[in-house]
């Protein structure tokens, strides 16, 4: 995957196409990021360089309750990829 501003912003719309709000925010999160269940709000530290950021999302992006009928073709096919990849990361 390449470390672009546009894959960030692909990450971004994955997470916000399923109705979570994406926050840039300071703070020492051990991960670069925390997630407020309740809310469905994700906060991620904004001290993070980009890659850094595209990291920390595609961390995240599994471990989120995302509906895929909520996604566009684009961000099924996107989160299918990380999901493929994070699953074979386990084995």
């Amino acid at each position: 995957m390449k470390y672009t501003q546009t894959t960030l912003d692909k990450l971004e719309s994955i997470v916000e196409e399923t109705g979570y709000v994406l926050r840039y925010e300071r703070g020492t999160f051990q991960s670069g990021y925390c997630i407020l269940e309740e809310r469905k709000v994700v906060v991620l530290n904004k001290f993070l360089q980009l890659e850094g950021r595209i990291n920390t999302m595609l961390d995240l992006i599994p471990q989120l309750d995302i509906s895929t009928e909520l996604l566009t073709d684009e961000s099924k096919k996107l989160h299918a990829n990380i999901l493929s990849k994070f699953h074979a990361e386990e084995k």
